[in-house]
């Protein structure tokens, strides 16, 4: 856990750019509404790994700057739905916030699904980055993972990775390892996700900068 913290940690930044999308550094080219139509997800089964294709739609709106005190982020509020192709159940949803504190050059990613799991992820890169990983691993106080008891007995999230890389036509792809410790198996099982995303909507200016 980084240390090298200023004494003061109550003054706010001064003056602060109100303007979330011209501050978001690598996160400005995922603002926005964005669909994918052909991701792959491996998942574990009793049998064995299994591939599921996916289809996914993901919308990322910008929030208005916020401070810890001299700590400023900006970000965007996400959410992701995935369905299997031609089907309307809910394969996979997740909710929360893409940071980028420009001081640091960090980039956070906090996700919560609705099974029982939340992690925050986090790495360095620079504002002009066409690609950066994030790390969360389990057992950490900062940048950890927390699970629901029968998902720590059944399937306990050891590690979760997300590369995200930009194209020059606009796209964006990710790819995740979720890294699964299973009941009865004694080796990991590294759960993928992989996805090619494309624009279909803009974002929406963050309320103070409307």
């Amino acid at each position: 856990m980084s240390t090298n913290f200023p004494a003061d940690v109550y003054t706010e930044p001064s003056p602060l750019d109100v303007n979330t999308l011209a501050n978001l550094g690598p996160l400005r080219r995922m603002a926005g509404i964005w669909e994918g139509q052909r991701g792959l997800d491996v998942k574990p089964k009793a049998d064995g790994p299994r591939k599921q294709a996916y289809v996914e739609r993901i919308e990322l709106q910008p929030i208005d700057p916020q401070t810890n005190g001299p700590q400023l982020y900006y970000g965007l509020r996400y959410h992701a739905h995935i369905t299997k192709p031609d089907q309307v159940k809910t394969y996979h949803e997740q909710v929360g916030y893409w940071l980028w504190e420009p001081a640091t050059g960090t980039v956070v990613l906090t996700l919560t699904i609705p099974r029982g799991m939340t992690a925050m992820a986090g790495g360095k890169t620079t504002a002009d980055a066409n690609e950066f990983e994030l790390v969360a691993t389990e057992g950490l106080a900062d940048w950890g993972i927390c699970s629901a008891p029968f998902l720590l007995y059944a399937f306990k999230t050891t590690e979760f990775r997300i590369k995200v890389s930009f194209n020059d036509d606009g796209t964006w792809r990710y790819e995740e390892d979720t890294v699964l410790a299973i009941h009865g198996l004694s080796e990991p099982f590294h759960h993928t996700d992989v996805n090619l995303l494309h624009k279909v909507g803009e974002p929406t200016p963050n309320p103070l900068a409307r």
